[in-house]
């Protein structure tokens, strides 16, 4: 699986934004609306219950063949045999991380600038998610990255480049002429009262 991954739509899940919708059925609707990739995110939360609602998530991803990323918590993807593990600049490093989960799944590390890109894919990265490409409201910390600076990245690595932050139907067309592989998606899908509708109606506005 780790070498044919589909970028295009790539799901960070939040179940802040879900006004107390169900996060499976959640996701469920996001897969048929054509995402192609699901990270679980989960910031605030003991292990156990991280362990139990990876497990139902995990259930849901497989049905469609659709990789299941665990944000941060290699333990959590290891326990639930996720496909892969997205970690941040203060995490892991990658290649601790790739001695703990194997060669066959899939490490993602975030970036923000084109010397943070190099080294995570020197570590071993599969793919880089890059941004905040737009302001976002559900990462506080989150610097914005420029258009500029994500296209320089995209053309200097060899792995596949996912943008993120803030991404939605009014700016995703802004994306078209980076060359990058995906986008990754938050508010704009889970907080969407109709998540399959949305999910289609954004990946047919970046594929366009």
């Amino acid at each position: 699986m780790k070498n044919s991954v589909d970028y295009t739509l790539y799901l960070v899940t939040d179940r802040g934004l879900l006004q107390g919708r169900s996060l499976e059925k959640a996701v469920e609707e996001a897969i048929l609306g054509g995402v192609t990739l699901v990270q679980l995110r989960e910031k605030d939360i003991d292990t156990r219950d991280f362990y139990n609602i990876a497990l139902k998530i995990k259930a849901i991803t497989s049905k469609y063949n659709v990789p299941l990323i665990i944000n941060d918590r290699v333990d959590i993807a290891l326990a639930v045999d996720a496909d892969g593990v997205h970690i941040g600049q203060s995490d892991m490093e990658a290649k601790i991380v790739r001695k703990l989960i194997g060669e066959e799944k899939i490490i993602g590390v975030s970036a923000r600038n084109l010397d943070e890109a190099m080294e995570a894919e020197k570590q071993g990265a599969d793919y880089l998610g890059v941004g905040a490409i737009f302001g976002t409201t559900t990462k506080k910390d989150a610097k914005n990255v420029s258009i500029e600076e994500l296209k320089r990245i995209k053309s200097t690595v060899s792995i596949p480049v996912v943008a993120i932050g803030g991404i939605s139907k009014e700016n995703v067309s802004l994306l078209k002429d980076t060359g990058i592989e995906g986008i990754s998606v938050i508010s704009a899908i889970l907080a969407e009262e109709n998540i399959k509708e949305a999910s289609k109606n954004l990946k047919h506005l970046f594929l366009k």
